[in-house]
């Protein structure tokens, strides 16, 4: 008996002292109420080749208080109680291989369906954790692109669809109970790429031929319809989504003022279209994006999640600045974007890092230079690989980022070896090392790893040493660190100037006087001073030239400054007729 009782006195002694480390050691993880996009999601690899991952053209819904997401290419869809923590279910019974899932719920019940051609399924569930999902329409009769279904606060069911570089979007209604149009669809919406610059092709909306118009979503707020879409590609950094507002669901629709509404065309990931905007619990308004790397091939993308709001004037704007950095998960109703910005700067950009080895064309420097679409690699994918990332000077550290590169992949689908392992340490001399977050049995799959820290920890040295990656060579996107430096915010922009192309009117340029110590710059503009809805962020320079505006607006522009210690607003708004 004493032999048993010493035995697990010995047992209960190791795990306390298991525990005191876990509690003892810096960086150990709190809950989480932070997020950081790209939302660190488990992106399946593709069928086809080049081996990458992909998730795209989301759809968000609420069902009975807890989250569904949709979204291309997944081999399933994803379940959360807080929009962080996320599970995959996984179905035989829906065509996960079809693009651009959406999903309703009405009366009890969570429908389902995807792109096709005729005649299209349509599916059903009462208990979508489960996975098992029934056949609500055998054969609807339209097939399409991009579906959206929307209830209406009557009851009423509507159907919008379309992707097309020449077609308009649609709209009809359904009967709720056979699910079958009534009546005929009607042309809704078409580019007007003459007059709307964010319509235009490329990157930053200089290429030519017609833009693709899809990715239909519908809100309703105090009586007025939404009609959301996307342009004028996914592979493009200007991925954006516009708006038209209606007094009756299928219109007719008047294009709203303040269109792209959600944008982003810089940032360490760009791009913020094909979305929809949903309610969390607490009636904020929030959306889930499409957001690009497509660099192994143009559908190779990622998804972001948004806060929105409607203004005193039923104005919908999506707030993208700071868009990749974190941000507060709301457990509150909120009013303002300011009230779930925690103040954590970036403090990796361009900052010197070593490597154990690099390969050729991907240089150590691309772990730093906050670009999704360069990365560093190592030579090798083996456990020991690492990298060091000096701050510089001693900075209080709250989170990082670790943004993996799938290099040499040779995956397809999910596999049982899709997860990585890891040691981040940190270090005020690079000498001396103490753990920050210990995943080196981590069995779970975390390609945009976000580590916040339970209480912030004090380092001029990041270390990341590799444990397992489950393909390829060990390769980072990005290894960003988010915290604050101590010092000084630098001062305000004392001018700018603002010039309107006379041969384009869709064409601005803005140039200022950079700000001593300053990082990076937010461009706010927007169609009245209290209005400055979008936000253009650069880092590194004093000019840029926007490409996305209404020929036909009249806008206002105003510059804030940020640095590693934090942001200084812009004191003066400047008007460009």
């Amino acid at each position: 008996m004493k032999i048993v009782c010493k035995f697990f006195l010995v047992i209960a002694l190791a795990m306390l002292s298991n525990f005191s480390f876990a509690q003892n050691k810096a960086g150990s993880m709190s809950k989480q109420t932070t997020l950081c996009n790209p939302v660190n999601l488990s992106y399946r690899f593709c069928l086809d080749t080049p081996s990458r991952r992909e998730a795209a053209d989301p759809t968000m819904v609420v069902f009975k208080g807890e989250y569904y997401l949709f979204a291309s290419k997944s081999g399933g869809y994803f379940h959360s109680t807080d929009l962080i923590n996320w599970d995959l279910i996984t179905t035989k019974d829906l065509p996960l291989e079809h693009y651009a899932p959406t999903a309703v719920v009405m009366n009890d019940t969570l429908y389902f369906m995807a792109s096709a051609p005729a005649p299209v399924k349509i599916y059903k569930t009462a208990d979508p954790k489960s996975g098992n999902w029934q056949v609500a329409n055998a054969a609807f009769p339209i097939g399409m692109i991009d579906p959206d279904l929307y209830v209406d606060d009557d009851g009423k069911l509507f159907f919008y669809y379309g992707c097309s570089d020449i077609n308009p979007l649609y709209g009809v209604e359904l009967d709720p109970i056979t699910l079958n149009p009534i009546g005929k669809p009607i042309a809704i919406m078409n580019s007007n790429k003459e007059v709307n610059g964010w319509e235009r092709k490329g990157d930053y909306n200089d290429a030519p031929g017609r833009p693709w118009i899809e990715g239909a979503w519908m809100t309703k707020y105090k009586g007025k319809y939404y009609l959301q879409y996307a342009g004028p590609g996914t592979e493009y950094k200007s991925y954006s989504d516009g708006v038209y507002i209606a007094d009756q669901p299928l219109g007719p629709f008047t294009i709203a003022v303040n269109n792209p509404f959600s944008y982003r065309p810089e940032g360490f990931i760009a791009s913020a279209g094909h979305s929809s905007t949903f309610q969390d619990k607490y009636g904020n308004y929030l959306r889930i994006s499409t957001m690009t790397i497509s660099q192994k091939h143009m559908f190779e993308r990622r998804l972001g999640i948004f806060p929105a709001f409607f203004d005193k004037d039923g104005e919908l704007h999506t707030y993208t600045g700071f868009g990749d950095f974190p941000y507060t998960i709301p457990t509150k109703k909120i009013t303002t974007a300011d009230e779930i910005f925690p103040g954590w700067m970036l403090l990796s950009y361009k900052k010197p890092v070593q490597v154990s080895s690099e390969l050729p064309g991907h240089p150590k420097a691309f772990a730093a230079d906050e670009e999704i679409r360069s990365y560093w690699s190592a030579t090798t994918g083996n456990k020991g690989e690492w990298i060091t990332m000096d701050l510089q000077q001693e900075c209080t550290v709250n989170a990082v980022q670790v943004n993996y590169a799938e290099n040499e992949t040779t995956l397809f689908g999910r596999s049982d070896e899709m997860y990585y392992q890891y040691l981040l340490e940190y270090s005020t001399d690079n000498k001396n090392w103490t753990i920050a977050e210990d995943k080196t049995q981590n069995k779970t799959d975390v390609p945009h790893d976000y580590i916040e820290f339970k209480k912030a920890i004090k380092a001029r040295y990041i270390r990341l040493t590799n444990h397992h990656v489950p393909s390829g060579t060990f390769a980072l996107a990005g290894l960003r660190v988010f915290g604050n430096a101590g010092g000084k915010v630098p001062a305000a922009i004392e001018q700018f100037t603002l010039t309107r192309s006379e041969k384009d009117r869709c064409v601005a340029t803005v140039n200022w006087t950079a700000t001593p110590g300053a990082v990076g710059y937010n461009i706010r503009y927007g169609t009245a001073k209290d209005k400055l809805y979008q936000t253009y962020q650069v880092l590194g320079t004093d000019s840029v030239t926007i490409k996305s505006l209404n020929s036909s607006q009249q806008y206002f522009f105003t510059i804030d400054c940020f640095n590693e210690n934090g942001v200084t607003k812009g004191k003066e708004i400047k008007e460009l007729n």
